[in-house]
This record gives structure tokens, C-alpha cells and sequence, in this order.
């Protein structure tokens, strides 16, 4: 082997060892080593930085902020709540949970699809009285399974696709991943559906459900804005969708004052308030499904222009300035353009009006307004936002506007009348102008570690390529498996792809094994698809550990999982998905 051969693979042998210790942030690993391969001479310098500008870099980049604009607009969450019930046994739940999970992320990134669908998961276990455990596994390794599906479904599709467009001069379109993606998604989601949740540790059936961070339950005010003469309303046509959304109606306002002992049959009026009571997230599903306002929403309407709303909690110390004070008095809404929405006081009642309330030291308040404008309001007032503790107030009536843009966009990427990443930035400028995701929203949205692990990984993948590691590599499995038919190349590829992605971010496992299926393929002198849907499969399949896919890592806590949980499930799903995902691959993309 040459000096650069040789210092590459050291370079990422020492990248290997650094990912799977876990003790260095992955990104900074990432760059660090392009940095060293920059001054040993091994990525040419022009070349240093050119990941940064690469297609795949964009792709997963605009994919993120498009997955939040969708998020923001309510179309997510209104497609999984009709779909889902609490009332299910646990064998339907699970089975609709995954379609429904696997469904989204063939759309949105999977992270996204799972993060939306985990608490609707969590509440449906604690309604039925039983632990999250049993069904979260199934969920995210479905989100997983349904990302495989399409291009922009999971980040290792669309490395696979710009190497395909850098080696072999075209990429992958949108839905060239379906047919494979869909036999390996339906019989991956079969197999946890029918068997695999059984596979489970049984003290997943008897342990405590796992608690989280304790949320208050805040009385609110929310305003009806608008009653049709046409279709009178009244309190209790509300009860079913409260009950739905877990909140309680326990009071109706009218020009100022409680309307004492209102029943069901109480008709509402426009311009009069409902008191309600329930956690921050149930009060905004409440709010937005029933098409409720708040006090001073028709200012935060015309102010937005560009932002988008969100609750936050905070608590309030002994020396906060509202303290002795009311929202009234301090003209919170005038002075900061911030509402204070809510009130929790330590689970007792309050009896008056949210916005007359008199403020105690240890209330948590729920205010609402601008991120921005959220920050500058706490400072003023004196108060602490608890960690963790924000919701993302949705824009439900902007759904069909958010549903059109993007299908606008992957019907024209897929009818080749625009390049994709144009098409999801169009997206991006529809949505920032519509206000579904604000212009500092843009960028939280976008995961800026693994565009950093992306950048720095491509060049130095580009150089280790380049140099004839690959080929290397490649050599040595194809000599390994000599004499033997095609198909058991790409086997042994996809088992080692599939235990590096283990281990390793599933980006970085497809950076290191796209260049080793082409030299595989040109090798045995066979078409080079197969071998890259291979990778891009298997890259995915990140089942055994929690460390191999984020979906994983994120359902630890809540389900009570321990690290050798993981394998009881996905080692047969792996082999599942080696079964049926070879044939399927040899059919679709022949040798």
C-alpha cells in the first residue's frame, strides 16, 4: 500500500474508533479528521470544504425545514390523530402505529415522523394502563423501515443518490426506492406487528411506566372568536373534543363576568370565554381543533409576519416584577406583546380570571407569543422558563396551503421540470412567506451536526476513493466470496454495512460503503444498482443498538429500554430485511 493508502485508512480507522466510543460530539470528529487530512495532503485543497456545497448536504438540509413546516401547519398531527385510538388492544395499536409511522416518514424525515408520533404513543399507553415499552420499540423501528420508501425519506437515500449522480452520471429519482423500499417496510412492519413486540424483555409488562418531567395542569381562557347564526353552538357540543384532547371545561365567561351553573345545553355566543384546565400541549390541540382564540390573538396575528407562535412555561421566583401584579396591571400584552394564557398554582383552583389573577411566588405561568418576544417578556417580568418546557403553537388553517407547496414540489422534481433541492427550497420560500416556520425557525430546524459530519465525511470519502482504498476493500470481499454467485457479494455487503451502521451514524456508514459497491460491481463486471441500493438499505437498518439510528436513542428514556433490549427485536428484523431485501433488490435492479 502507498503512504496516502496507508494514512487513510488510519485516518478512518481512528474516525471508526472516536464514533463508537461516543465520548467526542460526532461532528467535531468528523471535521476534526478533515482538517488532518487537509494538512497530510491527502483531500486536495480545493477540494477541502466542497461537501459543504454538495447535493446531498442541501437536500437533507431543506428536507428538515419543510418537515417543520409541515409539523407547524397541523397536517402531521391531524393525519395521525384520526387514524389513532387509545381504545385498541395492543396487537392494533401497534400494527396502525407503524403504518401510520412508516407512512409519514416516506414524507417528513423519520426523526421528525417519530418525535410527532412518540407522545400520541405515550398517552395512548397511559390511557390504556400499560407501559410505553411495548409498543415505542415498534414505532420507531416502522419510522425507520418507511424512510427507506422514498428519496427524501432518510439521509442515506439521498447520499446514495448524489454518489450514484457523482459515479455513474444520474442520481436516483424520487420513488426509484419504492419498489424495494416497500417489500422491506411491509414485512419489516408484519414482523413487529404480529411477532416482534412479543420478543420484548417481560419486565417491560410489569414495570412502572417511566415517568418524565411532571406537567402542570394550567387554567386557561380561550376565546370564542366567532359563532355562526346558521349552526348554534353550545357548551356541550365542546365535551367530546375536550374529552378527546384530555382537556376540562370548567367554566364559561360572558361580557366579563362566570356564568354560575352553566349545563351542557348553555349556548355560546361570540366574544365569550371558556375556562378550561389541562397540560400546555392538550390546551393547544384543544384550542386549534375546536377554533378557539385568546386574549390579544388579533394583535400576535398582524405582528407574526414571518414568526410563528409558541407556549412557554415559566416559573416565577419571590423577586419576579409580577409578582403582587396582575397580566392586567402590567399590561403584559400591550408592553410586550406577549398573553399570559395560563396559570398553575401548585394544583389548586384559581377563581378568578387569568388576566386578573394576582401573581404568587412558585406560580408557573403559560404565556404565548413570539420566540423572540417569548425571551425579552420572561427578562422583563422576572420569570424562570423551565427547560424542555416549550410548545409549537400549529397553524391549522394554513394545512391545505402547507399540503399543495409540497406536493407541488415533488410533483414537479419527479416530473423533471425542476432539480430537487430547487424545488424543496421553493417549498422553504412558500413556507417562511406563509409564516409556517419563522426566519430563526429555518435554521433551528436544520440537524447542523450531521450537516457538518456530511460536509467533512464527503471529501475525505472522495479521497479515500480516490486513492484506491475502496478498491481495496472491495478486492478482499470479492476474493472472500469467489466462485460464488453474485448475490452472496452483495449479502456479505449488506451484512457489513449493516454492522457498521450499528455502531456508526447510518451517514457516515453509507459515506464509507457507496464507494465500495461500485468497485464491487465493476470488479465482478456486474450492474453497480444493486450494489448501492444495498448500501442504502442496509445503512438503514440500524436496529441492534441504541446508538445506530437517533429514533432509537430518542425512545430509550421513555420506554425503559436498556441497551441489550434493542437486539431481541432487531436482530430477526435485520435478518428479515436481508431475506426479503436481497430478491427484491436482484428483481427490481438486476445483475
Amino acid at each position: 500500500m502507498t503512504f496516502e493508502q496507508t494514512a487513510l485508512f488510519l485516518l478512518f480507522g481512528a474516525v471508526f474508533a472516536l464514533l463508537v466510543w461516543g465520548r467526542i460530539r460526532f461532528d467535531l470528529v468528523a471535521f476534526a479528521a478533515l482538517i488532518v487530512g487537509a494538512i497530510l495532503g491527502l483531500v486536495p485543497s480545493d477540494q477541502v470544504f466542497s461537501g459543504f456545497g454538495n447535493s446531498a448536504v442541501i437536500i437533507i438540509a431543506l428536507v428538515l425545514v419543510v418537515s417543520r413546516g409541515l409539523m407547524n401547519s397541523g397536517v402531521v398531527e391531524m393525519i395521525a390523530t384520526r387514524l389513532l385510538s387509545s381504545s385498541r388492544g395492543l396487537f392494533g395499536h401497534i400494527g396502525l402505529m407503524a403504518v401510520v409511522g412508516a407512512g409519514l416518514s416516506g414524507i417528513i424525515n423519520n426523526v421528525a415522523a417519530l418525535a410527532l408520533l412518540m407522545p400520541l404513543d405515550v398517552e395512548a399507553a397511559k390511557k390504556a394502563d400499560r407501559t410505553p415499552g411495548l409498543s415505542l420499540m415498534p414505532l420507531s423501528f416502522a419510522t425507520i423501515l418507511g424512510g427507506m420508501v422514498t428519496l427524501i425519506g432518510t439521509p442515506p437515500n439521498i447520499v446514495i443518490s448524489a454518489y450514484r449522480s457523482s459515479a455513474l452520471g444520474e442520481p436516483y429519482s424520487m420513488f426509484d426506492f419504492a419498489p424495494v423500499g416497500l417489500v422491506v417496510a411491509i414485512s419489516g412492519i408484519a414482523f413487529v406487528t404480529l411477532a416482534g413486540w412479543h420478543l420484548l424483555p417481560k419486565r417491560l409488562r410489569q414495570i412502572e411506566k417511566p415517568e418524565g418531567i411532571a406537567e402542570s395542569l394550567y387554567l386557561a381562557e380561550l376565546k370564542v372568536s366567532h359563532v355562526s347564526e346558521d349552526k348554534p353552538l353550545t357548551v356541550g357540543d365542546l365535551y367530546p373534543t375536550a374529552e378527546e384532547k384530555d382537556v376540562a371545561i370548567i367554566g364559561l365567561i360572558r361580557n366579563g363576568r362566570r356564568v354560575r351553573g352553566f349545563a351542557r345545553g348553555e349556548p355560546i355566543r361570540s366574544g365569550d370565554f371558556l375556562m378550561v384546565e389541562g397540560d400546555p400541549k392538550a390546551i393547544e390541540s384543544f384550542m386549534g381543533t375546536a377554533k378557539l382564540d385568546f386574549t390579544g390573538s388579533e394583535r400576535h396575528k398582524e405582528e407574526l409576519s414571518g414568526h410563528t407562535l409558541s407556549l412557554m412555561e415559566a416559573i416565577v421566583p419571590d423577586n419576579a416584577r409580577i409578582v403582587g401584579q396582575s397580566a392586567l396591571n402590567t399590561r403584559l400584552t400591550f408592553s410586550q406583546g406577549v398573553t399570559l394564557l395560563g396559570i398553575s398554582r401548585q394544583g389548586r383552583r384559581i377563581q378568578k380570571r387569568v388576566r386578573h389573577e394576582v401573581i404568587r411566588p412558585g406560580d408557573v405561568l403559560l404565556l404565548i407569543g413570539t420566540s423572540d418576544r417569548l425571551e425579552t417578556a420572561c427578562a422583563w417580568l422576572g420569570v424562570l422558563p423551565l427547560e424542555g418546557r416549550r410548545t409549537e403553537m400549529m397553524q391549522r388553517n394554513k394545512a391545505w396551503l402547507a399540503i399543495g407547496g409540497f406536493m407541488i414540489a415533488i410533483a414537479a422534481a419527479v416530473a423533471g421540470l425542476t432539480y430537487l433541492p430547487v424545488a424543496l427550497a421553493a417549498c422553504v420560500v412558500l413556507y417562511a412567506a406563509a409564516g409556517l416556520v419563522g426566519g430563526a425557525e429555518v435554521y433551528n430546524s436544520i440537524e447542523w451536526k450531521v450537516i457538518v459530519l456530511l460536509g467533512s465525511l464527503i471529501p475525505l470519502g472522495m479521497a479515500f476513493e480516490q486513492a484506491g482504498n475502496a478498491q481495496l476493500i472491495a478486492d478482499g470481499i470479492v476474493s472472500v466470496t469467489a466462485g460464488a454467485p453474485a448475490w452472496v457479494t452483495l449479502a456479505m455487503l449488506m451484512v457489513a454495512t449493516m454492522t457498521l451502521s450499528d455502531f456508526l451514524n447510518n451517514v457516515a456508514t453509507c459515506l464509507i460503503a457507496a464507494p465500495i459497491s461500485i468497485q464491487i460491481a465493476e470488479s465482478l463486471e456486474v450492474n453497480a444498482d444493486p450494489f448501492l441500493m444495498g448500501v442504502a438499505v442496509a445503512s438503514s437498518c440500524a436496529f441492534l443498538t441504541p446508538i445506530g439510528h437517533k429514533n432509537n436513542t430518542i425512545i430509550m428514556g421513555p420506554g425503559g429500554y436498556r441497551f441489550g433490549d434493542y437486539w431481541r427485536l432487531g436482530l430477526p428484523l435485520e435478518l428479515i430485511v436481508l431475506s426479503v431485501g436481497i430478491p427484491a433488490i436482484l428483481v427490481v435492479w438486476p445483475l
